[in-house]
């Protein structure tokens, strides 16, 4: 098994080092900065090859790097944005399966979550597989013994009809990935109204952070299904989460990931 981790800017993208670890160090980066961004892997990757490019053309990656994972009996990417654009066009010419939601990914079986998290499902290796795994989910353990052997990889890359980047926009911090979000403002079902989540949005853009919730929320609709974190939600790993009226219920702190600052902020609505 192996990692391939796209990378933009010398970072690794979220869940990219989960990645690394459930590929069991092995690791293939490949964009801007990759080897920059190797050495965030330190004490997680063991092995890891580097191709360092000049922008993004994931349809010329993929099949320049086919033919360094045609021995991989399992090629793992994270779900990220670029992960999941990658994944299938790597399984497009490598003619693999593709699988993706992963939680856990075994010797010989997949695990994935869907439908809003209701469903889990156990999907058996046949062959050879892409799958993603989902950020988050898994954390992960750095264990600064682990020696990493960095070698610098150049394939030829093709001529190939490929998405063009015209503009990197940053990034709107209310309507972004919440898996992407360094801050995170959440409201629970402390907040008596969908007016509070104006004002939730309003603190938030000020902040720079984006907006989460739970599931009651979500089902009030003062919030979309997209904001909400959760065991039936995203799963995310803030370096700030500032939670505002949310009681902290396990299906809820579950999807918190290993936030670097986690502040809950509580109130009782008294009533005349």
């Amino acid at each position: 098994m192996i990692a391939v981790v796209p990378v933009r800017g010398g970072e690794l993208p979220a869940g990219g080092d989960e990645a690394v670890a459930e590929a069991g160090g092995r690791a293939l980066l490949v964009g801007r900065g990759a080897t920059d961004a190797a050495h965030d892997l330190a004490g997680i990757a063991s092995e890891v090859r580097a191709w360092d490019t000049a922008g993004y053309s994931p349809g010329a990656w993929a099949r320049a790097l086919a033919p360094l994972l045609a021995d991989e009996r399992v090629v793992l990417l994270p779900a990220s944005p670029d992960g999941r654009d990658l994944a299938p066009r790597i399984a497009a010419v490598a003619d693999h399966a593709v699988i993706t939601g992963a939680i856990e990914v075994r010797e010989h079986m997949v695990t994935t979550i869907g439908f809003g998290g209701a469903v889990m499902a156990e999907h058996p290796i046949r062959g050879s597989v892409v799958v993603t795994l989902q950020p988050g989910v898994r954390g992960v353990e750095v264990d600064h013994s682990i020696a990493m052997e960095l070698t610098h990889i150049d394939p030829e890359l093709p001529e190939v009809p490929d998405a063009e980047v015209v503009e990197v926009l940053p990034p709107d911090v209310l309507t972004m990935d919440l898996s992407e979000a360094p801050r995170i403002l959440g409201g629970g079902n402390g907040l008596d109204s969908g007016e509070r989540f104006d004002q939730l949005r309003r603190i938030a853009t000020t902040m720079d952070a984006s907006v989460g919730t739970t599931r009651v929320i979500t089902d009030k609709g003062w919030l979309p299904h997209e904001r909400q974190i959760g065991t039936t939600g995203v799963v995310v790993s803030p370096k700030l989460y500032l939670a505002f009226g949310i009681s902290g219920a396990v299906q809820h702190t579950a999807g918190l990931g290993d936030p670097d600052h986690i502040i809950s902020v509580s109130y009782t609505h008294l009533r005349a």
